[in-house]
């Protein structure tokens, strides 16, 4: 299968394409989340090929009374009701974020402006929605006045953080090493161990898969040359066993046996072992490893990586959301009649953030340059080169 890809797409759609990608890979995800792909293929009668209803149809607000949301038919979740949270704090602040800049702007995001929550079909806080490893942020940082760098020690470590950070890698475009480097310290507010590490990676995908002529090989090996600990092991088995398939289909089970050694929530999802989610250097969240298994999988087509994810069922939505935001910002458009449909069914303007960031990326972009001949005249100074042009 040839990629279907635009390796010299300009800033704007790469950011658009891993913005809007993002949320549509979420949306296609959200309604066989939590399952296997053996049920999705019971429930839906094959492999899901696109938007479909909820797992339960009309009885989804009761179903599950734990997660009374009504997850399908085009409705984003969690994952991009964070990414767009993170896209207007850069907005307001016009630079490169920290924890700090978390604690200053996000949090009061989530805590004091009702917006239109799809799933919820009302307009509520977004704190009243995301889940309880995300709810940590408003609990530790605002009620316990914790340090924002060191906030998210003691959470769930899970992927709440990774599944948000792609603005972090389109305002680093073409830079892994710095996108990865500031995830790492947003994250800091949110998560620790294998889940912080996750954030930068994933942020560091991103960054990468905006360089010119970039391939899923590169992003991996760029992800590869970055990740430490169980996160890169993880993700070097998991693309090992992809580069053997060209077909979702045929990678779903042995996807699911490359990582399962590093996972700590173990065969059932909805019934986690008693060591899942605790901190450690050799695990690392299933998510993103899956997600560059099937871009890999994919050849970088966007379409059939984020079926993939979607198919793969277990944390789908956010595997659907990391895949997505990649190949998009590869260049592999997003289909016209998916992103349609999410944004109309969500009540969303899934191209506004994208506009936004990308205004934003080209003004810190000068200030970066700036700063840079700055440092440069003064390291001059000190006998150092003279400075570049």
């Amino acid at each position: 299968m040839q990629p279907k890809t635009h390796q010299n797409a300009p800033l704007d759609e790469r950011i658009a394409g891993a913005l809007v990608g993002a949320a549509v890979g979420d949306a296609l995800g959200g309604p066989v989340e939590g399952y296997s792909p053996e049920q999705i293929l019971e429930r839906h009668g094959g492999r899901v090929h696109g938007v479909v209803g909820p797992w339960h149809g009309d009885d989804w607000r009761t179903a599950r009374p734990l997660a009374p949301y009504h997850k399908g038919d085009g409705h984003v979740t969690d994952d991009t009701l964070m990414t767009h949270a993170l896209v207007r704090v850069y907005a307001r602040v016009r630079d490169h974020l920290d924890a700090y800049a978390i604690a200053d702007h996000l949090v009061p995001d989530l805590m004091t402006e009702p917006r239109w929550i799809p799933e919820l079909e009302s307009e509520a806080l977004p704190l009243q929605r995301i889940f309880l490893a995300e709810k940590w942020l408003v609990t530790r940082i605002h009620y316990g006045h914790a340090d924002p760098r060191e906030a998210g020690t003691g959470n769930i470590v899970n992927c709440g953080a990774a599944m948000y950070m792609a603005p972090v890698g389109l305002i680093n475009a073409a830079d892994p090493r710095a996108a990865y480097a500031e995830a790492l310290d947003i994250a800091g507010a949110h998560q620790s161990s294998y889940g912080r590490e996750a954030a930068g990676v994933l942020a560091a995908a991103v960054a990468a898969a905006c360089t010119p002529g970039a391939t899923p090989d590169s992003v991996v090996s760029a992800c590869l040359a970055l990740a430490k600990d169980g996160t890169r092991a993880a993700i070097e088995r998991v693309c090992e066993e992809a580069a053997r398939h060209t077909d979702f289909e045929s990678a779903l089970r042995p996807l699911r046996e490359a990582v399962t050694p590093y996972d700590t929530v173990g065969p059932d999802y909805r019934a986690p072992s008693l060591g899942a989610r605790r901190p450690s250097r050799l695990h690392a969240i299933e998510e993103l490893p899956v997600a560059l298994g099937m871009l890999l999988v994919a050849r970088g087509d966007y379409r059939h990586a984020v079926l993939g994810a979607v198919n793969y069922g277990r944390d789908c939505d956010s595997i659907a959301t990391m895949a997505g935001a990649v190949a998009g910002a590869l260049g592999s458009p997003v289909p016209e009649e998916w992103a349609k449909t999410v944004a109309e069914a969500s009540r969303l303007d899934l191209w506004e953030p994208a506009a936004t960031l990308t205004a934003v990326t080209r003004e810190i972009f000068d200030r970066d340059v700036a700063r840079r001949r700055t440092h440069e005249q003064a390291f001059a100074s000190l006998g150092g080169p003279a400075c570049s042009d």
